[in-house]
């Protein structure tokens, strides 16, 4: 069998580390012995929270690697930004005045043109160089990841020159109902217009849809009612098992007989954390001692940062670290913590943590994909993540747990298997496989019945 020939066009790619990049790198480290021949087509300078370069280090040789140039601001200075459009450093005193009517400004000037998001300065450096490489490496399918969503504005581009290209949209977040309010750059009305008809032009122009989650998928498709069916797809996340060292959860507090508790991710809007602090600040003093909370990872806001440290010497911020780092920080903690307010999205966190074998302790919604999966593997306990009394109770049994946390935290392991990232991209490529196959076919049903099921 000939191999298929994709480009992978992604904005986060090794050496750059964070989150962003685990599905991409994942795919194109396990894409190679699927009969797949891949091209990368990433952003030489991204704007990242960090690198990585452990991470590149796992793509086979055979991976070919193009890197553009984009015009997007530095990590730090647009976040600088991001806070000025926010109005999180409201200017007080005399200069009041003038300040605050320049920094409406440059708000509304940015607001115009950083649409759908900053990393659209990437658009016409990207558009020139996928049209090249289709065309010089005889591309059969291109797959699009985002967010960045500005990348989604690649698709109409693409279909106007290569009719019969396939193209597959990758959706890691739901953005319409849930990213645009919890992470979004610019979140006025224009803002929103300029997403909907982004999103309907690629949803429109695309072979195919796939998102990271069955309620995403529904939401997604619930907005395309004009699409057929099977062109929405779903295919999760999942943990990479060559990563972690799965270990039982102790019967003994660790750190000085502390019950440690770990946070591995970014805090973002959609993970902040004032409820929680809320919670544990309600705790009774000798309960609240027996704690020790460690946050692993970028903090978006001052405020989040400013929220946990009310925390005392409860709260341990250790900052970004390199995947391989904050994972084994999990080999040295009771329990993982997930904070999640979004109602469609699962945090790509909450499969390393299954994966690892710790027991979660969840602030999530009720009704959100999270709960779900929480019990249905097994992998710990939850609380709402509004809901102060409840997080306050989750706290309170976790610190009587003591010993009887080896018997009551039972993880379901072979369900848990199913979402080992190798076996994810096996699948993913044997959808793109058959995608590609049907690309000039009528009727896809089969595809379908093949791969829109849960794993």
């Amino acid at each position: 069998m000939n191999p298929l020939h994709v480009l992978l066009v992604t904005y986060h790619f090794p050496p750059a580390g964070g989150v962003g990049v685990l599905r991409a790198a994942s795919l194109a480290r396990y894409f190679p012995a699927e009969g797949i021949r891949l091209d990368v087509l990433t952003a030489r300078n991204a704007s990242v929270v960090g690198s990585d370069p452990s991470l590149l280090k796992e793509i086979p040789a055979e991976v070919t690697i193009h890197r553009s140039v984009t015009l997007d601001l530095p990590f730090g200075i647009k976040k600088g930004i991001k806070r000025l459009i926010s109005g999180a450093r409201a200017p007080v005193g005399k200069a009041a005045a003038p300040v605050a009517a320049k920094s409406t400004l440059v708000r509304t000037a940015l607001e115009e043109v950083l649409l759908p998001d900053p990393q659209v300065t990437w658009l016409p450096i990207l558009t020139r160089a996928a049209r090249r490489l289709v065309r010089r490496r005889n591309i059969d399918l291109v797959l699009i990841t985002a967010p960045p969503f500005s990348t989604l504005l690649l698709v109409e581009k693409l279909r106007k020159e290569f009719p019969e290209l396939a193209i597959v949209v990758d959706f890691r977040d739901e953005w319409i109902t849930t990213a645009i309010d919890l992470v979004g750059f610019s979140r006025t009305e224009r803002a929103r217009r300029v997403a909907r008809n982004t999103e309907a032009s690629a949803v429109a122009n695309a072979t195919a849809v796939v998102a990271v989650t069955e309620a995403a998928r529904c939401e997604i498709r619930s907005r395309y009612p004009q699409e057929p069916e099977e062109k929405f797809l779903l295919i999760p996340n999942g943990f990479d098992a060559t990563r972690l060292r799965s270990s039982a959860p102790s019967s003994v507090p660790r750190s000085g007989g502390k019950v440690v508790v770990t946070h591995i991710g970014s805090v973002y809007p959609s993970t902040e954390p004032s409820t929680l602090v809320q919670a544990l600040l309600s705790l009774p003093p000798k309960v609240r001692s027996r704690f020790k909370l460690r946050f692993i990872g970028h903090i978006e806001e001052p405020r989040f940062r400013d929220s946990l440290l009310q925390l005392g010497e409860m709260v341990e911020l250790k900052g970004y670290l390199p995947q391989h780092e904050a994972l084994a920080a999990m080999n040295e903690t009771d329990y993982v913590l997930l904070v999640q307010h979004g109602h469609l999205n699962v945090a790509a966190k909450f499969y390393d943590y299954i994966g690892g074998g710790k027991p979660i302790l969840a602030l999530i919604r009720p009704d959100g994909p999270e709960r779900s999966l929480l019990e249905e593997l097994n992998a710990g306990w939850w609380a709402g993540s509004r809901d102060v009394e409840g997080i306050r109770q989750l706290f309170l049994e976790a610190a009587v747990r003591g010993d009887s946390l080896l018997s009551e935290f039972q993880p379901d392991k072979k369900k848990i298997s199913q979402y080992e990232r190798k076996l994810l991209a096996q699948r993913y490529a044997r959808l793109l496989h058959s995608i590609a196959r049907d690309q000039n076919e009528c009727g896809s049903d089969s595809r379908i019945a093949e791969y829109m099921e849960k794993v």
